[in-house]
C-alpha cells in the first residue's frame, strides 16, 4: 500500500512498548500502536513521551500505523 492511501489522523504519544512501536492516543479518542517510518529513522528524529505526532493508519487495520510527521513543540 503507498503512503497515499493512508488516513491521516494527528495524536499524542503516551507510552513506548518495546521494539520501536509507540502508543499513540489520537485527537478523535481512540488509541492505536504506531512505528516510525522510513525517514524519520533515516534522518534520526527522535520521538518522545508528550510529543504530537501525525499518524498515517491503512484503511484496512486502523489499529496500526506509522508516524509520519512530529510537530515542533
Amino acid at each position: 500500500m503507498a503512503k497515499d492511501d493512508l488516513v491521516n489522523a494527528d495524536g499524542k504519544i503516551l507510552n513506548l512498548s518495546g521494539g520501536g512501536v509507540y502508543i499513540v492516543f489520537l485527537d478523535n479518542g481512540h488509541e492505536i500502536s504506531a512505528k516510525l517510518c522510513g525517514k524519520m529513522k533515516k534522518f534520526k528524529i527522535k520521538v518522545v513521551i508528550g510529543d504530537r505526532v501525525t499518524v498515517g493508519m491503512s484503511p484496512y487495520d486502523p489499529t496500526h500505523g506509522l508516524i509520519l510527521h512530529r510537530f515542533k513543540s
